[in-house]
């Protein structure tokens, strides 16, 4: 069992790309910043220290939370995909928002540790991002071997298609 950890988050849908993000956990902290980035989302994200695992679902769930409103405003597209890649790794991610959140993949997430993070927690705050945004999130590997670059593809795949399923129906960036 992990304890709690208490997170800070603030995120505009509609901004430049621009995050401050400190999680406790530098390759949390970059891929977080990267997917802010594809998305053009500005966010803030603090979480206080704690173990690993209550740093990573404290995270997810206040992103998660802070996105949901957004992504079920009026007129927005509530699903979206992105195909993106870091090096050789291609991942395609689909989502859209649903009373029954579920998160799919085919990716192996529980082998690699990247900078000290276990992949598995990488795959536990994609679960926990689901759960508290209300998405269905389906995240496929198309190609690569390097688990950073694998994490790197799928956060700004994440961040594309977050980008879309916010968007008002309509409307392009």
């Amino acid at each position: 069992m992990s304890e709690q950890a208490a997170a800070g988050v603030r995120v505009n849908v509609y901004g430049r790309g621009e995050a401050t993000v400190e999680t406790g956990l530098p390759v949390l902290n970059r891929l977080l910043t990267r997917f802010a980035e594809t998305a053009q989302f500005d966010l803030v994200l603090d979480i206080e220290p704690g173990d690993t695992q209550a740093e990573v679902e404290a995270a997810a769930a206040a992103l998660g939370h802070a996105l949901a409103g957004p992504l079920r405003a009026e007129g927005a597209r509530g699903r979206g995909a992105g195909a993106l890649t870091s090096a050789e790794a291609l991942a395609y991610v689909v989502l859209e928002t649903s009373d029954e959140p579920l998160f799919v993949t085919n990716v192996d997430l529980t082998q690699a540790r990247i900078g000290g993070l276990g992949t598995d927690v990488a795959r536990r705050f994609l679960e926990v991002l689901a759960e508290n945004a209300g998405l269905v999130l389906h995240v496929r590997l198309l190609n690569g071997t390097d688990s950073g670059h694998v994490l790197d593809a799928i956060f700004k795949g994440l961040g594309a298609a977050l980008a879309e399923a916010c968007e008002r129906q309509g409307a392009r960036r």
